[in-house]
């Protein structure tokens, strides 16, 4: 089968819930990833960052494969020997007393949310159903019923009413509405992304992340980080929130916590908080599993021994400073941290961002919109500077031949 016909196929007996670029991959090494033509392409995506240690890294892989032939699954209802490393592993990395261990990034932050709305009962003692959590406008923290109930993007909740109630939306990047909507003593949590990756890669001003944990702090409200897409290196700190000396109360991980071999995603924090759950109360039958639990122990070592936390830092700016340098009536801004950038995109003679992205793919890169206007640019944090230089030059080449 050729790519059309792979596509064919997916869009005859798949759900249209995607608009994927025309690419049909079948491999994927490092930086790179092949389609079924054999044609060969530099990942700009990285899958939203969940393969920041690049493609099939053999570490990883090994650990996934090792642990899948002794014992893939027990669910919870039994111990395993594997779980107990992880949480102790997980505990010394990011110092907190308690891991709790899902599959998806939006698992995680629904128990995020539950956990929050548990402490808001049993610890702050906020009256029965009347805790409420603040979130910021053009969130994202998945696609969930609840989740999409606190979005402002009507492609998230457009149709899917009626909506869970308890959030509380304000602006991003505003300490002045922060701290005004935690005058409310039924405030529970305030629950944010240190940079809006899925809205365009919006970062905050310098400081926001500390002042708005310190707002948090003096009102009794739990500060939530969701750093599904920001952690584990992107930004060029271990955990984005590193870049201000932020410890959330509540830590969200998930994507690269894996690799990008499985689903595996986690909660963070310390005994007061964890411990509001009581067993029965809250759980997964895949999360905590064996194989999990070492695959994301080998994804981790591989973000430290390979010093790819530094290498995002340093090749990022690169990376800026050279889209900055690229003459184009297209481009009006460029933003970013590490290796979590993106491109502003302002249409011109017919041509936008989806365009720039088919013309990258035929020159061997592939990236794609996020919000019709903005393209992302997050590679594998693995990637070398010579590799990032070569890829710089081939959408500094589409630019060019789009003559824009």
């Amino acid at each position: 089968m050729n790519s059309k016909e792979y596509m064919a196929r997916e869009d005859k007996y798949g759900a249209h819930n995607y608009h994927p670029l025309p690419v049909v991959l079948e491999k994927g090494e490092g930086v790179f990833v092949w389609d079924v033509e054999g044609k060969k392409y530099f990942d700009f995506l990285a899958a939203y960052s969940a393969v920041n240690q690049g493609h099939c890294h053999p570490k990883i892989v090994k650990a996934m494969t090792d642990q899948a032939q002794k014992l893939a699954l027990t669910s919870r209802a039994f111990y395993n020997n594997v779980l107990g490393e992880w949480e102790e592993y997980m505990s010394k990395l990011f110092g907190y007393d308690k891991m709790l261990p899902m599959n998806s990034g939006a698992e995680a932050d629904e128990t995020a949310l539950k956990l929050a709305r548990k402490w808001a009962y049993k610890v702050k003692g906020i009256p029965q159903n009347e805790a409420k959590i603040v979130v910021c406008e053009g969130n994202f923290h998945g696609r969930t019923i609840t989740i999409i109930s606190m979005s402002s993007d009507p492609d998230a909740f457009k149709d899917y009413g009626p909506y869970t109630p308890g959030f509380i939306q304000i602006p991003y990047n505003d300490l002045n509405a922060l701290e005004e909507t935690l005058q409310d003593s039924n405030v529970a949590a305030f629950l944010v992304e240190p940079i809006q990756a899925e809205a365009g890669v919006y970062v905050p001003e310098d400081g926001f992340i500390k002042n708005a944990y310190d707002i948090c702090k003096k009102n009794n409200v739990l500060f939530i980080a969701d750093e599904v897409q920001t952690g584990l290196g992107r930004t060029g700190k271990m955990l984005a929130c590193d870049h201000e000396n932020v410890k959330p109360d509540i830590l969200i991980l998930g994507k690269a916590i894996s690799g990008g071999t499985m689903p595996v995603s986690c909660v963070m924090a310390d005994d007061d908080i964890m411990l509001t759950i009581q067993p029965g109360e809250h759980g997964s039958t895949y999360g905590g599993n064996p194989v999990a639990g070492k695959v994301a122990m080998a994804a981790l070592d591989v973000i430290i021994e390979e010093k790819l936390v530094e290498n995002s830092e340093k090749l990022g700016k690169i990376f800026r400073n050279e889209m900055k340098s690229i003459k184009s009536e297209m481009i009006k801004s460029v933003r970013g941290k590490g290796l979590l950038n993106a491109v502003e995109i302002t249409p011109v003679e017919g041509k936008a961002a989806w365009d720039v992205c088919l013309a990258m793919k035929e020159n061997g890169l592939i990236a794609k919109p996020t919000h019709e206007h903005t393209i992302r640019f997050t590679p594998p944090l693995s990637i070398t500077e010579e590799q990032l230089m070569d890829a710089i030059e081939i959408i500094k080449k589409t630019f060019n031949q789009l003559g824009i």
